[in-house]
């Protein structure tokens, strides 16, 4: 009402009401705005309450679903033993294409060599020179699943006795 807001004077210069305005409607217009604005405070601070226990809860859940999906993992790769060659190449119609084995197959163990007694390649030449027309018990992951194969050295029209 005629200029006067929220923050103007409501006396004169000499310290007068003013008599241009309603003071009472002035000033119960006024109450009811800071009213209204501490309600309006009130409930932003519960949202903001709210959020934070919203994004909190949140956050604890992301942490367990991280921590369980770790340990998870974690198990995994224990139950799956460590692999200590790799598959590049198969030819096929050699003695280890008819057993099974496939190109990016881990060989886990092979005969008597496993991860625990492996130290070079040659470990398994000295194998398959030892057990050429025997079958040899053969574990591979393949697709992170643990398979066994039963390979059987010997001479074919290819190098080697393996292929």
């Amino acid at each position: 009402q005629k200029g006067v807001g929220m923050d103007e004077p409501l006396v004169d210069i000499e310290g007068f009401p003013r008599d241009d305005i309603d003071l009472y409607q002035v000033r119960t217009a006024r109450h009811k705005i800071i009213c209204l604005q501490n309600d309006h405070k009130a409930l932003m601070k519960q949202v903001e309450e709210a959020l934070h226990q919203l994004h909190a809860r949140e956050k604890e859940k992301h942490a367990r679903d991280e921590a369980e999906a770790l340990a998870e993992a974690m198990s995994q790769a224990q139950r799956m033993p460590q692999a200590f060659a790799k598959v590049n190449a198969v030819t096929p119609g050699s003695p280890a294409n008819i057993s099974g084995l496939q190109v990016d197959d881990e060989i886990v163990e092979f005969g008597s060599v496993n991860t625990n007694n492996f130290q070079s390649l040659q470990n398994i030449a000295t194998v398959v020179q030892h057990s050429e027309g025997r079958s040899l018990s053969v574990t591979v992951i393949r697709s992170g699943k643990k398979v066994h194969l039963g390979l059987t050295p010997k001479r074919w029209a290819g190098k080697g006795l393996l292929g």
